[in-house]
């Protein structure tokens, strides 16, 4: 089976979202599609039906995060250092278009969100960055183009 990646944070984060789909949400669902249940014919029965759709989402859920959590490799990233890009590393680079540096920290596909600037090592650009060094000028193909950056800083905190 293929590990997943993962910081601590994360792993924290899917532990306590597989708890709450546990111990939270199914049994309120099978509550839902009890009291559904009682209304009558299930045929025309929205609430049953919504219930139902839920339920299965849900279990799908669990099973997803319960496999990931075992195939979990959780990657400490306060004992990383070295001078090249790697899993956990937070990134500046100079875009040579807008002329701006933005800081990425390269994180696990279930923890990414661009907005906090959290990448996924599994993103073009981070696949990308892998393995450099600063100072290394990258290009990389967006549906807008070509975009060209060049590694200002690497740090693990």
């Amino acid at each position: 089976m293929e590990k997943v990646h993962m910081t601590p944070e994360g792993f924290k984060n899917l532990e306590d979202e597989l708890k709450t789909l546990k111990f939270v949400e199914r049994p309120a669902i099978v509550n839902a599609i009890s009291e559904a249940r009682a209304l009558g014919d299930l045929s025309e029965n929205a609430e049953y039906q919504y219930a139902k759709n839920k339920q299965g989402f849900i279990e799908g859920r669990i099973k997803e995060l319960e496999s990931k959590l075992s195939r979990a490799e959780v990657i400490d990233i306060t004992k990383l250092n070295g001078s090249c890009v790697k899993f956990g590393a937070t990134v500046t680079v100079y875009d040579n278009a807008s002329e701006s540096e933005t800081t990425y920290k390269i994180v696990g596909i279930d923890e990414s969100d661009i907005k906090k600037r959290l990448l996924s090592v599994e993103s073009p650009l981070a696949r990308t960055l892998i393995g450099k060094n600063v100072g290394d000028e990258i290009k990389l193909q967006t549906p807008s183009g070509m975009k060209e950056y060049e590694i200002i800083s690497i740090k693990y905190l």
